[in-house]
């Protein structure tokens, strides 16, 4: 069922090049133009749809989780909970004019890099789709705080250069976007804790076999560590800046080792499951 992917892609692709577009045309508005931000919203139900089928629609009881599914979903996660947390026209912009683009990446995935994980989770069902949720969010908010770091490095850069682009001005100030770095963190870190909690305690409820201690394990704990020592701190010490950019993407760096890394040598270099 490739259509609904690449109707998808599409979407994203043609949000994308409008909000380009209206932003040569009118570079002084703050406000997007309407069409684009249609066809975003279009191109989010359409992937939400899409997802629903390949991750539930191929039986019952159980989930399918592979590397590629599981990539979309995040992506997915992130371009909504960018838009909802920002509830600001110039960071729907944000999204149409740089996750766009993502969001197509993503979606066309599924078509040229296809993968199946299904995953029983009869007896546990509860339990289990609190883990995957959890797990899941806290990946989708850790990748939008990791995209704000980013921004702020690229825009640090840009004011230092005296180089700021007419796409550029109309952006969130620097202070809003770090603010909403720290808020982004603040919710996955609590998600990423419940996913830990709930894996270490509850492993052979959750997956049928005792606790382990592997590659995975190590460095979702040492994204733990990294993300707690600097939102503590942020909250003692003030950090920001430079500090906190270079610290969130070391923490996210290591998360994506954690499950995205392990999942890509497993599934498509050694084709195991």
């Amino acid at each position: 069922m490739t259509e609904p992917n690449f109707i998808t892609a599409i979407l994203y692709l043609v949000a994308s090049s409008g909000a380009w577009l209206a932003t040569r045309k009118s570079q002084q508005s703050v406000r997007p133009a309407a069409w684009p931000v249609i066809v975003l919203a279009a191109a989010l139900v359409m992937h939400a749809v899409s997802l629903g089928w390949a991750l539930f629609g191929e039986g019952e009881g159980g989930v399918n989780i592979g590397f590629s599914h599981a990539i979309s979903l995040i992506v997915w996660l992130t371009l909504l909970s960018y838009i909802m947390v920002g509830n600001d026209a110039r960071l729907t912009r944000l999204a149409n004019l740089y996750l766009a683009p993502v969001g197509a990446w993503s979606a066309s995935m599924v078509i040229w890099l296809p993968s199946y994980l299904w995953i029983e989770y009869e007896g546990a069902k509860l339990a289990f789709a609190a883990h995957i949720i959890a797990a899941i969010l806290a990946y989708a908010l850790f990748t939008v705080a990791a995209l704000h770091a980013l921004l702020i490095l690229f825009l640090q850069r840009q004011l230092l250069a005296g180089n700021i682009a007419s796409e550029q001005r109309d952006l969130p100030p620097l202070l809003r976007i770090e603010k909403l770095m720290f808020q982004l963190l603040w919710i996955a870190f609590l998600m990423l804790t419940a996913t830990l909690v709930s894996g270490v305690f509850f492993s052979e409820v959750l997956f049928g076999k005792p606790f382990q201690v592997n590659h995975k394990t190590v460095f979702s704990l040492l994204s733990w560590f990294v993300f707690g020592g600097l939102l503590a701190g942020r909250f003692i010490a003030g950090w920001r800046g430079r500090l906190a950019v270079r610290w969130t993407l070391i923490g996210f760096v290591m998360l994506l080792l954690s499950y995205v890394g392990s999942k890509f040598v497993l599934e498509v270099i050694l084709k195991r499951v």
